[in-house]
């Protein structure tokens, strides 16, 4: 595979996982579950384009034009990359031959950025501490890179499945 094809493919994988977890934050959200607040998002990202890195309460800072349009590219910009360092991690075979586990790990592990860096950056503590309920929403955060994983997987077998 040339580094065009491995590219394109990390590319298609991570745009594909974090599709997947879309579709299981809709599932959440219309089973009255809260959710992702993208608008939170892409208030946050815009200020670091500012040089500002955190906040008392994202809630409360400054709103950034265009919010919800930076939220949305940033939650897909951050699943390319963490479909990359997936394809770091175990190789560029894995692109050809995917399998779960891996897969599934890497989207697991990928639960620390929320938890010790987005959240304690937009004020809500690390591990979601300052939230009213910690441990409800490090499970949910938890359970949500869980799926992005299994995403992963499933983007992979079908993009390997489509370039036969």
């Amino acid at each position: 595979m040339n580094i065009a094809e491995v590219i394109t493919r990390v590319i298609l994988v991570g745009i594909g996982a974090t599709v997947v977890m879309d579709v299981w934050l809709t599932m959440l959200k219309y089973m009255g579950v809260q959710t992702l607040n993208f608008a939170f998002i892409g208030r946050w990202a815009g200020h670091l384009f500012r040089g500002r890195f955190a906040h008392r309460s994202i809630g409360q800072a400054q709103a950034i034009s265009g919010e919800v349009t930076w939220g949305w590219l940033t939650h897909y910009a951050v699943g390319i990359a963490f479909a990359g360092l997936l394809v770091a991690v175990h190789g560029t075979a894995w692109l050809q031959n995917p399998s779960i586990l891996p897969a599934v790990a890497v989207g697991f592990s990928t639960v620390i950025i929320p938890l010790f860096v987005m959240q304690p950056a937009m004020g809500l503590g690390f591990a979601a501490s300052r939230t009213p309920a910690p441990l409800k929403s490090c499970l949910r955060s938890m359970a949500n890179h869980t799926v992005f994983g299994l995403g992963l997987y499933l983007s992979a077998v079908v993009i390997g499945w489509i370039s036969r």
